[in-house]
């Protein structure tokens, strides 16, 4: 693995597992507490074995705030945690973050033969992993720190490899200074030698892998959803609807006369279809016919209100009309980000409306040329990109991360 070499052997290799007690003291206020791991299994999971440094400080410890800086994360599970749910989101950062390397100095990341495996992070954003490649023998992988502000000395590239082993480097975060020799590497620190029970893991239980799922769809029908498959049909199946969608408790009709217009007949099909929701959860679209607060009518007057309020002192950067001025802008969706979703009113005819999208975070661009069924499925394939929109990375498997959550009937629609 080509990133920045070790400065320094691993001064920890007299110490072993059996040195882990001797420079960590449990946390007066928070004392750590173990949680039960089902090791055979959690390593069958994996694929691999662990080192006995971390097994042994799970099973005395559990999940840790180490030094009050890094957390240490064990399987285990809790309301806002889920071990399997972790790995699998910090290894996917980590393989969109390796491109920023030259493509020969790219790591493997887990599940790939010699990836990193993460084990922990740091309040400030910084991903710890064990090269897996540096040797057939668990107890001897060495820590890969992706560091969040880059390394001092290496180009302020994020990646460093430490030629210490989990106690080492830990031991080495624990100390009053920078020792002579220098250490090897950037090190986090110094830290306190405390263990403390990490916080929001307060009700840990014990994590079971889950099972292996069989493909949602066949072979036939992945090619249908990504490649052949057109309109409504094809999003369904790509983006399974939910049995019930959730519209409201009004009509079209009564929506259209506090509107003053009726809304495009593509933008009622897919509601009807799917509801008020979130896609992929990052686009949300609200309850159109809802009469009671929050309203859909509400939720217009308040984007369009903000929108006006912002082209007052920036006209440049907010080139759109208002609705109901003619060609305005009419909202219906927004993001979790602050982005929002609608369509130019241009004419008499909704159904000719262009979707326009509004980025919080980029200039303003033109018309999508795509009516919202060819935009959603075109988005959901990973394939559609417009500035300020949240896209799939290119190694996501859209069958897999295009999905659609409906919100519960006594689950109010977010504020805008």
């Amino acid at each position: 693995m080509a990133l920045h070499p070790p400065a320094h052997p691993d001064p920890s290799s007299p110490c072993g597992p059996a040195g882990l007690p001797g420079f960590v003291a449990p946390h007066p206020v928070r004392p750590p507490a173990p949680v039960a791991v089902d090791w055979a299994a959690v390593q069958e999971w994996l694929g691999t074995r662990l080192p006995e440094d971390y097994r042994l400080l799970a099973e005395r410890y559990g999940p840790v705030d180490f030094g009050d800086f890094l957390w240490i994360h064990v399987p285990c599970a809790d309301t806002r945690f889920d071990y399997g749910d972790w790995l699998r989101a910090t290894h996917r950062e980590a393989r969109i973050a390796r491109r920023a390397l030259p493509r020969d100095e790219r790591p493997a990341v887990h599940p790939e033969p010699g990836g990193l495996l993460a084990w922990g992070t740091s309040r400030a954003g910084d991903d710890l992993f064990w090269d897996t490649s540096a040797s057939d023998d668990p107890d001897a992988w060495t820590v890969v720190v992706r560091h969040t502000d880059g390394v001092p000395g290496n180009g302020l590239l994020p990646w460093h490899r430490y030629d210490l082993t989990l106690t080492g480097y830990l031991r080495h975060t624990v100390r009053e200074g920078w020792e002579a020799p220098s250490p090897p590497g950037p090190l986090i620190g110094p830290l306190p030698g405390t263990v403390a029970r990490t916080a929001f893991l307060g009700t840990a239980r014990p994590w079971t892998p889950p099972a292996p799922i069989e493909p949602r769809l066949s072979p036939a029908e992945r090619t249908i959803a990504l490649e052949s498959g057109t309109g409504l049909d094809a999003l369904r199946l790509l983006t399974p609807p939910p049995t019930r969608p959730r519209l409201g408790d009004g009509g079209w009709e009564r929506l259209a006369e506090q509107l003053g217009v009726g809304l495009p007949g593509e933008y009622r099909r897919v509601m009807e279809l799917y509801g008020a929701g979130c896609w992929s959860g990052w686009l949300r679209f609200r309850d159109p016919l809802r009469t009671h607060a929050p309203r859909f009518t509400a939720f217009v007057e308040e984007v369009l209100e903000a929108y006006e309020s912002l082209r007052e002192g920036h006209a440049e950067w907010y080139p759109l009309a208002v609705f109901p001025a003619p060609g305005g802008f009419l909202p219906f969706a927004d993001s979790i980000d602050g982005d929002y979703l609608g369509w130019l009113t241009e004419g008499d005819d909704p159904d000719a409306w262009p979707l326009i999208f509004w980025p919080r975070h980029a200039d303003q661009g033109p018309p999508l040329e795509r009516g919202l069924v060819d935009t959603l499925l075109a988005w959901q394939r990973g394939r559609f990109a417009t500035p300020g929109l949240c896209s799939f990375d290119e190694e996501d498997d859209p069958v897999e991360y295009a999905h659609f959550a409906c919100w519960d009937d006594d689950e109010e629609s977010p504020s805008p």
